[in-house]
């Protein structure tokens, strides 16, 4: 019975008996906060059962997909070393949310296994809680289980949601495997073994935990079970691995054929073909690779398996073509995944290119470690090492250790990571808290979403070192709190206000306004007179800054959702600046954006301020805000009264924001894109300018256009036809100086026969050569090589002026099983300074000690001599 049909089968069984059907969940959950990921089935009802989330149904089956591999449900370890664990997995289930109980929750199941899927009765075991007569009774003398095949345990079978709430006994049905396989029944010495396989788990949800730790009855006791369809699909297939499912098996025919290994079973195949459900499922569901949370999860999991596949001798990136077996595995059962498909190979692809540099260095660098290893343990120092200064996993050369026979040092490799976060906190700690003294109550009274100036009380001053104040004096800086301010101060990436506090008899200059709990801190320095606390004073807004400042800021959130428009759901916010010059918005996409993407961005973004829509700003509760579409990071704090921004035609962009905007889109005056960078790993940059701003540079790209005109001799619109024709010519003649030097080079190669020597028959050649490209000592060496026959050839370069030092070596092909380019190019570097790689017959190194290179030339035919005898 395949995989799919069991997955139909249990659905419709449940169907039949008035349960509702309801779609897979994402992974990632959303209603608790406290779990990386959807870990079981009854994850997406958890606010069912707690009675927050009434549903139209009492009765409900699913078929989850589920992920542990971080957190306290954590089997990434032991994927790939045992028959049944997975990162990956699909959840069964049927829940009861207070209709239905133990007695039919245990008929159901009982009918399904032995009646839909025809188990033989005497293959399955029971077990219960030790208190739970009721289960027995039922299980004994109503479904007529044999008392021979039954135990009563206590800790395996107690399920609780957490400390308090929710909790109750269970019961759980295990498949016998035959007396061929090693292991006893639950509850025995011999329970670890695999014969008796857990195969369905039904909870008993009766009893509500109090923090007294008492056991309260619950007013409607629930039903949550679980059957594991892989587990299932192994005993409906006959087999005992999962891995040998029909699910699996043309994933690892997959990964055998892209990493060239032919054991179908071997466990870092079976790693793979695990990690390409989880890490496709995961970028399905929105989660991106990064450095924190889930991302972090999925990176470790992604670079688990390319390690794996390194390890049996993949060559180039293979795992995201991997993805094109899993969709025609599971596509049809999950179209999200086929949706996704391109995007998770991109994702994929990206990934395995960054790691594939990490690991190349950090693999020969952890090698050396433990052939130098003396002793059974890696030092903690050495494991941090590998960490911080080059980027290779902790995780990962646990698991080399691991597969060496080696522990780490865990406890040294702790205490040097706490130092360097200790070296990075005493690192950030600099500057002045101007605010740092101010022990204020109440809040400033912000006025500026409303006015760019007001009449207000000076109630705190603070000096340039931080210390109270009563006055300020000419010329004196330092920073001042006002009981109601129409200055913004930064937050939500927008920076602080600038302008003038006018008073009787002189002006303080506002240079920042920053916040401090409820208060607004005015930056800045007394220009004359003399400001007290207690003194009455104008506070008025820079016009001309605030106004370019709140056409960025408005830009951004058009420029957010155009984002999302026209690369995908996944564009998160992860960070942005708001100023007067421009405005900078960093967030989540896996690759750069190619030229088209990049304009269809501004055209979206131009298209609403040229609409010129009204700008509406409304307070509402958080879920109203959430009913109504905002975009918001929900799992951050807010308060019960958010401020909700409408931006553009037909609520363009919908977004919780505090603050300050123009009233129409066309107060942007226009948006154009002037940069786009990475800047981490998943995340991009893009850099934008609008209003005058945007003016300013488009008048100058034309006078800097009209410029190169000149120059060229050519109007404006002729400009990009003469570089063109310039560019094409520069190529010939680039293209006639490679075939000149091509022609002295090999003259100069014809010139070097006669200084080769021989070496027990063999002609050795090792020679310096000046003024030759990398690509030229290429051609070179083959033409060498060629003309001396059987021959060993060493050329090398040294720059004086930049300090570098090329090195190519070259062993004819009768010579590869005595002599290694490699072994060769590595002995000539290692003495300027610098080390190597290649094939048996050609392999080239860098340097950087110039001055050495003619006395490691001069070693090489020693070298070769002792070599060959």
């Amino acid at each position: 019975m395949k995989s799919a049909d069991i997955r139909q089968a249990f659905l419709s069984y449940f169907a039949e008996r008035g349960h509702t059907i309801v779609p897979t969940s994402s992974l990632v959950p959303d209603n608790d906060p406290t779990l990386l990921f959807t870990n079981a089935g009854m994850v997406p009802f958890k606010d069912v059962f707690l009675g927050r989330d009434p549903r139209p149904y009492v009765r409900a089956t699913s078929a989850q997909r589920c992920v542990r591999a971080g957190g306290k449900h954590n089997d990434l370890d032991n994927v790939g070393y045992t028959a049944r664990h997975h990162t990956f997995f699909e959840m069964l289930g049927n829940f009861s949310f207070g209709d239905y109980f133990k007695r039919d929750a245990i008929q159901f199941a009982w009918s399904f296994l032995t009646e839909v899927l025809g188990l033989p009765r005497e293959k399955l075991w029971v077990t219960v809680h030790v208190s739970d007569e009721e289960a027995e009774r039922i299980w004994k003398d109503e479904v007529g289980i044999d008392p021979e095949r039954f135990s009563r345990l206590e800790d395996d079978n107690f399920w609780q949601m957490g400390d308090t709430g929710p909790c109750g006994p269970s019961s759980e049905v295990f498949f016998d495997h035959g007396s061929e396989v090693w292991g006893g029944p639950p509850g025995s010495p011999e329970e670890d073994g695999d014969r008796y396989i857990e195969i369905w788990n039904l909870v008993f949800m009766q009893f509500d935990r109090d923090a007294g730790g008492n056991m309260n009855p619950l007013p409607k006791p629930s039903i949550d079970t679980g059957m594991g369809l892989e587990r299932i699909a192994a005993v409906m297939q006959g087999v005992h691995s999962n891995y040998e499912i029909d699910l699996f098996q043309n994933l690892l025919q997959a990964a055998a054929g892209a990493t060239g290994h032919d054991d179908i079973m071997a466990p870092s195949l079976c790693v793979i073909a695990d990690h390409i459900r989880s890490c496709s499922f995961l970028i399905a569901d929105g989660v991106m690779p990064s450095n924190e949370g889930r991302g972090y999860v999925l990176r470790r999991i992604i670079r688990r398996a390319v390690r794996h596949g390194h390890k049996l001798g993949a060559q180039g990136n293979f795992f995201h073509k991997l993805v094109t077996a899993l969709d025609a595995e599971m596509g049809a059962a999950y179209p999200e995944l086929r949706e996704a498909r391109d995007q998770i190979e991109r994702v994929l692809l990206k990934e395995e290119e960054q790691f594939a540099r990490t690991l190349e260095h950090g693999m020969g660098m952890l090698g050396e470690a433990l052939d130098a290893l003396e002793g059974d343990t890696l030092a903690g120092e050495t494991v941090f090492k590998l960490y911080d200064t080059y980027g290779f996993p902790y995780d990962l050369t646990a698991d080399v250790c691991r597969e060496r026979g080696v522990s780490l040092d865990e406890a040294g490799f702790e205490r040097a990571l706490e130092a360097q976060r200790q070296r990075a906190r005493a690192a950030s700690q600099f500057g002045v808290d101007y605010g740092a003294a101010l022990e204020l109550d109440g809040e400033t009274e912000f006025t500026g979403y409303e006015r760019l100036d007001d009449t207000a009380g000076v109630v705190a001053l603070v000096d340039a070192q931080g210390n109270p104040l009563e006055r300020l004096e000419a010329e004196q800086a330092g920073v001042v709190v006002l009981e109601r301010t129409p200055f913004y101060g930064e937050s939500g990436g927008q920076v602080g206000d600038t302008g003038y506090l006018e008073l009787e008899g002189g002006r303080f200059l506002v240079e920042d306004t920053q916040k401090q709990g409820g208060h607004h801190l005015h930056h800045g320095r007394l220009l004359e007179g003399e400001l007290r606390v207690g003194t009455s004073v104008t506070p008025r807004v820079d016009p001309q800054l605030r106004a370019a400042t709140v056409r960025n800021h408005s830009a951004t959130h058009l420029l957010h959702q155009a984002l999302r428009m026209v690369l995908g759901d996944h564009v998160q916010q992860k960070g942005s600046l708001v100023t007067p010059e421009r405005l900078r918005f960093d967030f989540s996409h896996f690759e750069p954006l190619t030229a088209e993407q990049l304009a269809e961005v501004e055209r979206l973004i131009n298209d609403q301020v040229l609409a010129n829509a009204p700008t509406r700003i409304e307070q509402m509760t958080l879920d109203e805000a959430k009913d109504k579409g905002a975009a918001a990071l929900f799992e951050a704090k807010y308060a019960d009264s958010v401020r909700v921004l409408t931006i553009g035609a037909d609520d363009f962009s919908i977004e919780l924001c505090g603050g300050t905007h123009v009233a129409r889109s066309g107060d942007i005056g226009c948006c154009h894109i002037v940069a786009e960078v990475g800047i981490a790993s998943g995340v991009r940059r893009i850099e934008a300018i609008t209003g005058e701003a945007a003016l300013a540079y488009f008048r100058e790209q034309e006078a800097r256009l009209a410029r190169i005109g000149e120059r060229l001799k050519a109007k404006p619109e002729q400009v990009e036809e003469r570089v063109t024709s310039l560019v094409d010519s520069n190529r010939q003649l680039e293209k006639e100086l490679e075939r000149l030097k091509a022609k002295v080079a090999s003259a100069a190669g014809s010139d070097m026969l006669a200084e080769a020597r021989d070496i027990q028959g063999v002609k050795v050649l090792a020679k310096r050569l000046e003024g030759v490209s990398g690509k030229e000592l290429r051609g070179l060496l083959d033409q060498v090589k060629n003309k001396l026959g059987s021959a060993v050839v060493v050329l090398g370069v040294g720059d004086e002026a930049s300090g570098k030092v090329s090195l190519i070596a070259g062993v004819t092909a009768d010579l590869t099983g005595q002599l290694q380019a490699g072994e060769l190019v590595n002995h000539v570097a290692s003495q300027v300074g610098g080390k190597g790689g290649g094939r048996p017959d050609m392999a080239q190194a860098g340097g950087s000690d110039v001055p050495a290179l003619p006395g490691a030339l001069d070693s090489v035919p020693d070298w070769v001599d002792s070599k060959l005898q």
